[in-house]
């Protein structure tokens, strides 16, 4: 049953590395740049991302225990999330300017373009449903903790608490948690707007992660100890600490796999945004993003496969 499990995760991985692929390639023969990415890269987290969560609310019928599993999956995110503040503490201290973004890399992972398109492929709707509570924690905790983080000792207050609530994944909970609780019915019409939107999803995310891939120094990428040392903390160790407390704490099904595939997930590109928009050096940012994503098509089915 694991090698079954693990395969299966696997595939759903390969898949979605077969479109970064895509993405890579395309860089490099400048067809699809990281420029074009990162103008792009707004209407992926202001709009289709979004529309997905929506979408996923719309997708559940409503009921107590849903609700329910609603409120346990966003209990178990910000749990991790949590954890993996704790956990990279004690960790690059001695990493100068660059240890805010080694920590950041530790605690944050890519769920809105890998966590959502992953429980999407491997759990459908419900799997959506469950990683939009992972995602409304991680923009909680990312545009308050994240923000403080990268520019403690600065003498800045970057800290925006309009944040809290004016961010796309608090906005589509917003809007989707009425529409769920009320087991709203929506014409046909905008019901097929809204699934060709959300299918452009997972495609341009990938496409995007390839572009930001195919411009990272690789060569140098294996030769820094820390970014290996961020590749074994959150693709290794935070999953397996967050596996045991979900055993332990009694959560099963597809709310554990859900949850276990977005503490799984690689660091988050929100790690390459916030040093650019902080200060932080970006080249190694990238490193560790792209250094993470490559390295997750091994770790991620297993931890997958873990969960089931």
């Amino acid at each position: 049953m694991f090698l079954n499990n693990m395969m299966t995760a696997a595939q759903q991985v390969v898949i979605l590395y077969l479109i970064v692929a895509v993405g890579f390639i395309a860089d490099r023969l400048h067809i699809f740049g990281q420029d074009t990415a990162k103008r792009s890269n707004d209407l992926l987290f202001y709009v289709i991302t979004p529309v997905v969560m929506v979408q996923s609310f719309i997708n559940m019928e409503f009921s107590m225990q849903t609700a329910k599993s609603f409120v346990i999956a966003f209990v178990c995110m910000f749990g991790t999330l949590t954890v993996g503040i704790l956990l990279a503490l004690p960790f690059f201290n001695k990493a100068g300017k660059d240890g805010a973004i080694y920590k950041y890399a530790v605690t944050y992972g890519n769920m809105g373009y890998m966590a959502l398109p992953l429980c999407q492929a491997m759990l459908g709707s419900e799997g959506v449903f469950y990683c939009s509570a992972g995602v409304v924690a991680f923009n909680i905790l990312s545009f308050t903790h994240g923000i403080w983080h990268m520019t403690k000792g600065e003498g800045k207050n970057k800290f925006n608490p309009k944040l809290l609530i004016l961010n796309p994944g608090v906005i589509s909970v917003l809007i989707g948690l009425p529409l769920f609780i009320f087991d709203v019915q929506l014409p046909d019409m905008l019901n097929s707007a809204i699934t060709h939107i959300s299918n452009l999803n997972t495609p341009l995310a990938m496409l995007f992660l390839g572009t930001y891939i195919a411009n990272t120094d690789i060569k140098s990428m294996f030769k820094e100890k820390n970014i290996y040392l961020v590749m074994v903390l959150k693709l290794v160790v935070l999953p397996l600490i967050m596996l045991c407390i979900f055993k332990l704490c009694g959560v099963g099904g597809a709310i554990l796999t859900a949850c276990l595939i977005s503490a799984s997930v690689p660091s988050a590109n929100n790690t390459v945004m916030f040093s650019a928009k902080y200060g932080k050096d970006t080249g190694v940012a990238s490193k560790v993003v792209a250094f993470c994503s490559v390295v997750s098509v091994l770790t991620m089915p297993v931890m997958i496969a873990l969960s089931k």
